[in-house]
Formats: C-alpha cells, sequence, structure tokens
C-alpha cells in the first residue's frame, strides 16, 4: 500500500508534475514552488535534518548551562539525578536521530531501486517492442 509521502516524494513523479502543471495554472508561485520541491526538495531535507539537529544541540547546551548556573533546588542528590536523565535523554535522542538518518539513507535507496527496476522494465518492454517490430507487424497493430 502506497503512502501519501511516497506520491509527493522530491522527484519527476506523475502526482508532483501534476501538481505543478496545476500550479502554474492556478497561481503561478505555487507551480514554481512544486518545481523547486522537485528539484530541491532531496537538499531541503538534509538541510532542515541539520538544522534541527543544530538547534536540539543549541537549546540543549543552552539548558544544561542555564539549569547549572541557577536550576538548582538544594538536594544535591536530586540534581544528580536529574542532571543524569538530562544526559541519558540528550543520548537517547542522538541514538534515534542517527537511526532516522539511517532508516532515511535506506528508503532513498530502497526508491532508487525500485525506481531503476521500473527503468529495467522499460527498457526490457522497449527492446521487445522492437524486436517483434522488425519480425513484421507490431504486437496490437491491426492495420486499415
Amino acid at each position: 500500500m502506497m503512502n501519501q509521502s511516497a506520491l509527493l516524494r522530491p522527484d519527476w513523479t506523475p502526482a508532483t508534475v501534476a501538481l505543478m502543471v496545476l500550479g502554474f495554472v492556478v497561481f503561478w508561485p505555487l507551480g514554481l514552488a512544486m518545481l523547486a520541491y522537485i528539484l530541491f526538495g532531496e537538499k531541503f531535507q538534509s538541510f532542515k535534518r541539520e538544522a534541527n539537529r543544530k538547534a536540539d544541540n543549541a537549546f540543549a547546551w543552552y539548558r544544561n548551562n542555564n539549569y547549572a548556573a541557577t536550576g538548582s533546588t538544594g538536594n544535591v542528590a536530586f540534581d544528580d539525578w536529574r542532571k543524569a536523565e538530562l544526559e541519558r535523554l540528550d543520548e537517547e535522542r542522538r541514538r534515534l536521530d542517527e537511526m532516522r538518518a539511517e532508516f532515511d539513507t535506506y528508503a532513498r535507496e530502497l526508491r532508487r531501486a525500485k525506481d531503476q527496476e521500473e527503468f529495467d522494465r522499460f527498457m526490457r518492454d522497449r527492446q521487445q517492442m522492437k524486436t517483434a517490430g522488425e519480425g513484421g507487424q507490431a504486437p496490437g497493430f491491426t492495420g486499415n
């Protein structure tokens, strides 16, 4: 079953081309935006991922430094436990971000393999049609 994200991946798919044409017909900046998504969508996704990672790191740094300066509860045991838990959660977030990046790479390679398979099938079918055409009539041709 194909999900919506597979239909609108940043590539020259029938759905993205149709949306681009429709965008140009309705309001030209929409068509231009869709064209930019088709051409540069992969780069936007990696840019977004990198920006999110940097923002998360900056927020974690601010939280840790701000807490260290002003966030003491007065209970050393609780402060130590909280600091350890926050570090554990930050490590878990880093691990999940790495797993997501690995999955994104896997999904991209899976799409590439599927596209390659479709292209190979097209070339094979094209060659068969060409071979059948040399032997006389093309299949499905009824003539006058």
